[in-house]
């Protein structure tokens, strides 16, 4: 084996890796609300996402290709398996900073940013229209339609059962809220695994490996093991944040978040095939539904925490992508 083929096998295993991280990152965004509202003990939730995690990534590939394809342009050759090395490394530590510190923050902002970063330190071509169209506006736009949804779809609820016996409804609502956490993951599964799968596509493309940016079915099915495996080994730490600390929600309020958040996942995955957050809408659909109650019932101070880490996460992850492509091309050459 030449030096080449055993670089893509190490960036496939680093993007297994990445997409392992994703899902215990990431776990907390389909199961929180269905544990802190009690309809889930939180190791049914796990495996329940787990499965529709993977059930989701097998779905589709047309998130993989924009990412694989509409970032950056392909590389080429042992400098292009560099860039894609260093953005995968930028994204990792990144998810286990903000995993560390608990904040639910975006692995599919912290790919991409690794991906521009690496490139912009390779001096290569960044598409930076694909950027604005396929990140920065569903960036903007996505997390005001999960706020805007939930709190919408929320006062439907209120004014549907307002005559219903209380704690009749709040059993049916935790029954409804394992369909609406199964369709959480499995929105989860079609936009974050096909990150995974349009990296390790992008790899094999720039090894020349493969003749067009098609996703093999292996990629397919590795990236879903990987993000289901990575998703039942947990992630409590942002579970904590998501369920409790923005604002605890009623059962009710847990369905309205997620049915609102797991509608905007599968519309953006296969309707627009847009790479938008999951973590983006999950808290902002929490924050919509909380805010009908009033306003002060949301804990406004740690939304602020987790929207800097919104904010920072681009640069952040495309600052130590840079950094990781410096360090591979001297040890390299």
């Amino acid at each position: 084996m030449d030096a080449a083929f055993i670089g893509l096998i190490v960036i496939i295993l680093v993007a297994l890796a990445f997409d392992y991280t994703n899902g215990f990152h990431d776990a907390a965004n389909a199961i929180a609300v269905a544990v802190s509202t009690k309809a889930l003990t939180p190791r049914v939730a796990l495996a329940l996402a787990a499965v529709m995690n993977l059930v989701g990534a097998l779905l589709s590939t047309e998130v993989a290709k924009t990412v694989g394809a509409g970032i950056i342009d392909p590389p080429e050759g042992n400098n292009g398996l560099e860039i894609v090395f260093a953005a995968l490394v930028g994204a990792i530590v990144w998810n286990l900073i903000t995993w560390w510190y608990g904040l639910p923050s975006s692995s599919s902002h912290a790919l991409i940013g690794g991906l521009v970063g690496a490139a912009l330190a390779a001096a290569h071509s960044v598409q930076w229209m694909g950027i604005l169209d396929k990140v920065v506006i569903p960036m903007i736009v996505s997390p005001l339609v999960g706020f805007g949804l939930g709190y919408l779809f929320m006062l439907a609820l209120l004014w549907t059962f307002r005559r219903a016996h209380v704690s009749k409804a709040n059993r049916n609502f935790r029954y409804a809220q394992i369909v609406s956490s199964a369709t959480m993951a499995l929105g989860h599964g079609m936009q974050d695994a096909q990150k995974t799968m349009g990296i390790i596509t992008l790899a094999l493309f720039t090894a020349g490996e493969i003749d067009s940016f098609e996703v093999p079915f292996w990629v397919v099915l590795s990236a879903a093991a990987a993000i289901s495996a990575g998703t039942y080994a947990g992630g409590f730490r942002i579970m904590r944040t998501m369920g409790r600390r923005i604002i605890q929600l009623t059962p009710a309020g847990g369905f309205a978040a997620q049915t609102v958040a797991s509608s905007v996942m599968v519309t953006t995955a296969t309707v627009f095939a847009v790479p938008v957050s999951t973590t983006h809408i999950t808290t902002t659909s929490i924050m919509g539904v909380g805010s009908t109650r009033r306003l002060s019932a949301v804990r406004w101070g740690v939304a602020g925490n987790i929207l800097v880490a919104w904010i920072v996460t681009l640069p952040a992850a495309g600052s130590v992508a840079a950094v990781a492509y410096f360090v591979t091309d001297l040890a390299v050459g």
